[in-house]
């Protein structure tokens, strides 16, 4: 079996769908840290989540940008 190449108009909406879908996901991850914001007292559970959806998003930038870990890690260094 022999796969067709994929036509710039099907990259084009694949492209598309791609992007709606991280922008969504993104929505998501938005309301759930405003919503861990108000969580009083935050406990250590909630501190645990956080560092590794942190973790994993430095991962991401990472990947999809090209840029090492520890660039990433700086970068978030110098804004605080």
């Amino acid at each position: 079996m022999t796969s067709q190449p994929i036509q710039p108009k099907d990259a084009a909406c694949a492209h598309a769908a791609a992007r709606n879908d991280i922008a969504r996901l993104l929505d998501i991850l938005q309301m759930e840290l405003e919503a861990s914001a108000r969580t009083e007292p935050p406990d250590w559970a909630l501190v645990a989540e956080l560092q590794k959806v942190r973790h994993d998003l430095i991962g991401l930038v990472g990947f999809i940008t090209g840029i090492d870990r520890e660039s990433v890690e700086e970068f978030l260094a110098d804004a605080e």
